[in-house]
């Protein structure tokens, strides 16, 4: 089967839809997969859940659907550097499930594995357990988490063979891994594409298992969110 596709419209047509659960990769703008991003976004597929460590920020990454109006409602851990999210969110327009870090990992990591639901201490006692199940292990207090599995994943590796193996570079790995278990159809923005074999089987993060569709971008962006130099 090709999984290839010639660009990032190609790689989503005929698969994203209106009112769809949308899992992205990234932590803040590193390891975003700016290209599927965008195109989502030029898709005009409304009423989408996302799934995200966090909503991008004004202008680029989620932040681009959040202007547009295509996202309903936000599952993030992370709220900051989007004065629209914020807008939105204060005035009523977007729903938010509001999420620990690691709980958000897990959930995908589970949804991945197919594991439907696991118990945490993270929450207990907050608003994060409010309407969960509580159950007692040993004396110490859990809150159950349902997991996660989105319709469609859209991750950004390093590098990918034709199967689909994919390879992370450095902190850009962060949540993209367990983002592109957790789709039940997930398509790959890569910088590079090898043939089937260039890649040692133990350099692989994701197997080709995991991956639909794999787009090229070999040369994305990648903005900073704040870029911090010393004083002259």
């Amino acid at each position: 089967m090709n999984k290839v596709y010639p660009d990032a419209a190609a790689a989503l047509a005929g698969i994203v839809q209106d009112g769809q659960t949308i899992a992205v990769g990234g932590f803040g703008l590193c390891g975003i997969p700016e290209a599927l991003i965008a195109a989502l976004r030029d898709s005009g597929a409304k009423q989408l859940t996302a799934i995200s460590n966090n909503a991008g920020v004004d202008g680029f990454g989620l932040g681009q659907l959040l202007e547009t109006r295509q996202i309903r409602k936000m599952i993030a851990s992370y709220v900051g550097e989007n004065k629209e999210f914020a807008r939105q969110y204060l005035a009523g327009e977007l729903e938010l499930e509001f999420t620990p870090q690691g709980t958000l990992a897990e959930k995908l990591r589970a949804g991945g594995a197919g594991i439907p639901a696991f118990f945490t201490k993270t929450g207990v006692g907050t608003i994060v357990a409010d309407g969960k199940e509580i159950r007692e292990f040993d004396g110490e207090q859990y809150v159950m988490e349902r997991s996660l599995v989105a319709d469609v994943s859209l991750v950004k590796a390093w590098k990918a063979d034709k199967a689909g193996n994919l390879v992370f570079r450095k902190t850009a790995r962060n949540f993209n891994p367990n983002v592109a278990a957790a789709g039940k159809i997930t398509v790959v923005e890569v910088e590079q594409l090898v043939e089937i074999g260039e890649i040692d089987p133990d350099e692989v993060h994701t197997p080709g298992i995991f991956v639909h569709r794999i787009v090229v971008n070999a040369a994305p962006e990648k903005r900073i969110e704040q870029r911090t130099v010393r004083a002259n």
